[in-house]
């Protein structure tokens, strides 16, 4: 495998170090050494990217809570977002409708090198539990990434790489959890040693168990359902009794979702130099998963997947002083990620992908309201899937790209821009295919502060995107997703052209904000059902055409009443996508409207906080893609801080979906037999010390 294209590379990944790093060493009244700012550490060197980047940021108590086995169920309550919810043990970020490619799931700013945008069905090698911050970035911002990930990006800032030296001789993070929907364990924890003044080391070890998943009805949506009762008549009927008592079997079944268990380890060690000069930092990751794909009846096929995946990140940080740039940021990956898929217990077919990313930022001192940063990445994957089912042959890809992202500040008006050129090339020399894609992709933003608390902003932005290996080179049947999947090796890059509006309102304890975006697409591409049938498995296409897309996020939060001890709160989001080929059928597994709101009492020692979340019918389908019935959960939850003096140590008790209702997520491939869980009682412990 050829990861680098010259010894300059080669050179450059053995001198990284941090991209995105900051000194975040303890300070007096601060408990925790890692990360409790109000800051986004995605791109420092600007104010908020609110302009050209619509921003959401979880960590603390509520990343604690929202903490699932996969990073997309984490996320779900975050604003246009939702998730593929393809089992418990796989499911990525689904963004303003986006999924796959088009979505980019970082650490600390490197991709995930795994083989997850390959497939639904495929999980994502960051274990959650690692996390202590996860941005999710929305916009024409994601350009500092990726031209490919026109969706969006989610970006998780774990432990592994210190950013700081802690004061105390041995700092400990640590989170356990328990779920009673699918009696689901997870204990992790991290250990950081100050060596000296300027260098830490850090050790972490994660553990994840989950049985097979209770749902709050039918396991079957209706129209599955009644295909399944009609085969099973059409089996009493050729006297087949065995057959047709099965399928009925199915059809009614509720409880727990058969083969829907997943169990997870992970073990990480690092070490960080840290000084006034700069940083430099490595780590070594290991993860272990294993985790059931829930059958069809009607299908048969039971798969089950395990993985593993090492990991080796660097990162550094240069202070260059008071000149044009201020600092030299650096962050490299390389990744080795192995999955096998079992039928019934028995091997099929081995995923392997060995991949390595770079990326280079010089970052401007403030001149005069100027500031911004510029950088090149570079990206290497070695693809081969093995065995009968091998339905994408194997495969290289690599990807150099120059971006640079500023800022211009003029008095009440801000002015934002970036840029991105990226070359992406692509061989399979088993069937002789080596192309190369050229794209430059780019973004202006301006926003104005009307008033205290109070500013509009707007962007345009276009972009152009190569097309994946498995959207050119799919052709072959996948058990794990019980679908042919076939794509075009002629496909050209897609492009579009976007614009994204924004009012936004803080001040005295009073929020809101409301983003409008639209995309128009040529030349979308995205997988549709056909209808037909190959090798005994419906038949899906990767198709190439015009296609609008369009939608909106909103934000608001309100002080209500203070009573006693505790403040009173209200929140409230939603979001809407509506994607649409043009004079043609909608896009698949578009989100619909969803709504969320809140109320909640904080205390010096309690907090308290119900909430309802309404997500209604989807009924705008592309052909052979079922509706799906909206539903309203009900959460509400609890949380308890023994020592509300330092925040070191919080207890929350939840409750998720009381009432244990029906829902399904409709950006699921699997949503007509893999529903989301019904009530789930979720205790969780977090401390650190």
């Amino acid at each position: 495998m050829r990861l680098f294209p010259s010894a300059t590379l080669t050179l450059a990944l053995l001198l990284s170090a941090p991209a995105y790093a900051q000194d975040t060493t303890a300070r007096d009244g601060e408990d925790d050494f890692h990360t409790d700012q109000a800051i986004v550490v995605t791109a420092p060197y600007v104010r908020s990217l609110d302009i050209l980047g619509n921003i959401s940021v979880l960590e603390g108590e509520k990343l604690a809570q929202d903490i699932r086995g996969q990073i997309g169920d984490s996320l779900t309550n975050q604003p246009g977002v939702s998730a593929t919810s393809f089992s418990p043990g796989a499911s990525r970020p689904v963004l303003r409708g986006f999924s796959g490619e088009r979505v980019a799931v970082l650490v600390d700013g490197i991709g995930s090198i795994d083989a997850s945008t390959t497939s639904a069905d495929h999980g994502v090698s960051i274990d959650p539990l690692t996390a202590e911050r996860i941005e999710i970035l929305r916009g024409p911002s994601v350009l500092l990434f990726s031209s490919q990930a026109v969706g969006g990006a989610v970006n998780v800032f774990d432990r592994r790489i210190p950013r700081g030296v802690p004061e105390e001789p041995v700092h400990i993070d640590a989170l356990a959890s328990y779920g009673s929907a699918a009696d689901d364990v997870g204990i992790g924890a991290s250990v950081d040693v100050p060596v000296s003044g300027q260098f830490v080391v850090h050790v972490d070890g994660n553990y994840r168990n989950s049985g097979d998943m209770r749902v709050g009805g039918l396991i079957y949506a209706e129209p599955l359902r009644e295909h399944l009762l009609s085969l099973a008549s059409d089996a009493a009927d050729t006297g087949d009794a065995a057959e047709a008592e099965r399928l009925t079997s199915a059809a009614n079944s509720r409880g727990r979702v058969p083969n829907s268990r997943s169990t997870s380890t992970s073990l990480g060690i690092g070490g960080a130099f840290v000084n006034d000069g700069g940083s430099l930092g490595v780590s070594f990751g290991h993860l272990d998963s294993e985790y059931g794909i829930p059958p069809r009846a009607d299908l048969g096929e039971e798969p089950t997947i395990k993985l593993r995946q090492y990991r080796a990140d660097v990162r550094g940080e240069v202070e260059l002083g008071d000149g044009f740039f201020g600092k030299l940021r650096l962050r490299g990956a390389y990744g080795d990620y192995t999955h096998t898929e079992y039928d019934d217990g028995v091997p099929g077919t081995t995923f392997l992908n060995k991949g390595i990313e770079f990326r280079a930022e010089f970052a401007q001192n403030d001149r005069g309201g100027w500031r911004g940063a510029s950088g090149v990445q570079y990206g290497s994957r070695d693809f081969a899937a093995i065995g009968d089912e091998a339905f994408l042959p194997r495969n290289e890809s690599q990807k150099y790209a120059l971006f640079t992202l500023q800022e211009y500040e003029l008095g009440a008006a801000t002015i934002e821009a970036a840029l991105r050129y990226e070359h992406v090339g692509i061989t399979a020399n088993s069937i002789g295919y080596d192309r190369a894609f050229n794209s430059l992709s780019g973004a202006l933003g301006l926003s104005y502060q009307l008033a205290d608390g109070l500013k509009v902003s707007v962007s345009g932005s276009r972009s152009e995107r190569a097309p994946s290996p498995e959207e050119l080179l799919s052709d072959g049947p996948h058990a794990a997703t019980q679908a042919y999947e076939r794509g075009d090796p002629t496909f050209g890059k897609e492009t579009s052209w976007g614009g994204e509006a924004s009012i936004k309102f803080n001040r005295d304890g009073w929020k809101a904000g409301l983003t409008g975006y639209a995309s128009w697409f040529d030349d979308f591409i995205y997988e549709t059902e056909t209808g037909e049938v190959e090798d005994d498995l419906p038949l899906y296409l990767f198709r190439q055409d015009k296609a609008r897309v369009w939608g909106f996020e909103f934000e608001g939060a309100a002080p209500l009443a203070q009573i006693g001890g505790f403040h009173i709160g209200a929140d409230v989001t939603a979001d809407m996508t509506r994607a649409k080929i043009d004079n043609g059928p909608y896009i698949p597994r578009i989100p619909p409207l969803r709504i969320l709101g809140g109320i909640e009492a904080n205390g010096e020692r309690l907090d308290v906080r119900a909430e309802v979340e309404w997500t209604d019918d989807q009924n705008r389908i592309a052909q052979f893609e079922t509706p799906t019935k909206g539903f309203t959960l009900v959460n509400a939850s609890i949380s308890w801080r023994p020592l509300p003096e330092t925040k070191n140590l919080s207890l929350t008790l939840a409750a998720n979906n009381i009432f244990d209702v029906d829902a399904r997520r409709h950006a699921s491939f699997t949503k007509d037999y893999v529903p989301l869980p019904g009530r789930d009682i979720r205790l969780t412990a977090r401390a650190s010390f």
